[in-house]
């Protein structure tokens, strides 16, 4: 009787956690355009808006290993030290998968501008993690990868 008891224990404890990680279609909906809504405001520069959508405790790691934290993608922001005239993930390749209190957005990128001076137009991909918080969808952790090879010379 125990162990039908215990069995059956687990096996309700497990039904459980598969409803409560299912993925709600207006969880990915949601986090899918505030994922798309974060790209817009980093592309305008507008470090208000991205500090809305960021985590407090957010960071973005770069293909290059560097880590930048909230605060000095904000202050990048406000020093406008890119200039974007593309911020904009390629058409089709978003994916929102969600789990729980826990989303991550996957997409490709392509960003071009001026950087300090040093022009730059690039592809990458980007995974991006938002956490269901008391206010909402915040955006936690970012991850890039580094520069794509050109499409032409991919061929």
């Amino acid at each position: 009787m125990v162990t039908y008891v215990l069995g059956g224990c687990l096996i309700l404890a497990m039904g459980f956690l598969g409803v409560a990680a299912q993925a709600s279609p207006s969880d990915q909906q949601a986090v899918a355009r505030l994922d798309t809504a974060f790209q817009a405001a980093v592309k305008a520069n507008d470090a208000e808006a991205m500090g809305r959508i960021m985590h407090k405790d957010m960071i973005l790691v770069l293909g290059n290993g560097q880590i930048n934290t909230r605060e000095e993608q904000l202050e990048e922001a406000r020093n406008k030290e890119f200039v974007y005239e593309h911020q904009e993930e390629d058409v089709g390749t978003q994916t929102v998968r969600v789990w729980g209190d826990t989303a991550v957005v996957t997409a490709r990128l392509w960003v071009k501008g001026v950087y300090r001076g040093v022009t730059y137009d690039r592809r990458l991909w980007f995974s991006d993690t938002y956490v269901r918080t008391p206010e909402g969808w915040r955006y936690f952790v970012g991850q890039a990868s580094l520069r794509l090879p050109d499409e032409k010379a991919a061929i």
